[in-house]
């Protein structure tokens, strides 16, 4: 019995096989190539910082120039002052931006809109510093936690708008349709249904947008300028981990160098809690459907 001209011979066979485990260990190569930075920063962190992390990091404030000792607790408070004011202020334009998108407009306005928040999300975000210094800082004459969130603010908009958009179009029609026979006014609907449907993929992309903002410097160098005390008034400037390590990390001080790697740390940390949270909640959402 002859051998079927149409079947491999098994040399070829052992030649596709090599040829498929070197390109699976060319593609594992580039994987561990693509993930060991993010191991490597983190390892770093945990070895300069994870030792300077006590009690007194999180309570105290920083000490006189010079003097061992203090902490961050101002710069962890401002923070999240910060993010809580960029919350504020950049959330609701973003969902009802996303909503207009997705509802309301367009197609042609919609295709500029979206162009537009591409190019926003592009923006360097020391440009947005600027622009919220000759718009806030300038005329008010002063530095504040206001102009630091409305920057941060102003940076978590085009996110936001575009998640929020692209998870309302995954609702399915047939809820809109459904709603509408049934006589429901369509702002109702879009609220009721619609938004509520979408309401955990609307917050996972919040929660991206956070993630993203939370490290930001050179915005809140223009604007929040820093402080090495309780800010009282979101009138004056306040302090934040992002101005905090990059002041400490300039200093000449090897004390100030020891908190500016825990801060760094303290801040990776809060990055990577965010991330696994849009994780668990992108998962579950799966879930559902």
């Amino acid at each position: 019995m002859t051998e079927s001209p149409y079947l491999p011979t098994p040399q070829f066979a052992r030649w596709r096989k090599a040829k498929s485990s070197a390109v699976t260990g060319i593609l594992v190569a580039c994987a561990l190539a693509v993930i060991a930075p993010l191991f490597l920063v983190i390892y770093f962190l945990l070895e300069k910082g994870f030792s300077s992390l006590d009690w007194n990091f999180f309570t105290q404030l920083p000490k006189p120039t010079g003097e061992v000792g203090g902490g961050m607790a101002n710069a962890i408070v401002g923070s999240v002052v910060l993010l809580a004011m960029a919350t504020v202020f950049g959330v609701p334009f973003g969902i009802f931006g996303g909503i207009y998108l997705a509802e309301y407009g367009s197609d042609r306005a919609n295709n500029w809109i979206r162009f537009a928040a591409d190019v926003l999300n592009g923006v360097p975000s020391i440009v947005w510093g600027m622009v919220v210094y000759l718009l806030l800082v300038v005329p008010f004459k002063g530095f504040s936690a206001y102009a630091g969130g409305v920057a941060l603010g102003l940076m978590m908009v085009p996110l936001v708008m575009r998640t929020t958009e692209e998870v309302l179009i995954l609702v399915p029609q047939s809820y809109r349709e459904a709603a509408l026979a049934l006589g429901v006014a369509r702002w109702k609907m879009i609220v009721v249904i619609v938004v509520r449907t979408a309401l955990k993929g609307i917050a996972t992309g919040v929660i991206i947008a956070l993630a993203r903002i939370a490290g930001e410097t050179a915005p809140l160098l223009f604007t929040a300028l820093g402080n090495t005390f309780w800010s009282h008034n979101l009138k004056e400037p306040i302090s934040a981990l992002p101005l905090q390590i990059f002041a400490y990390g300039l200093s000449p001080y090897d004390d100030w160098h020891r908190q500016a790697w825990a801060g760094a740390l303290v801040l990776m940390a809060l990055i990577i809690v965010l991330n696994v949270t849009v994780r668990v909640l992108s998962r579950d959402r799966s879930k559902t459907d």
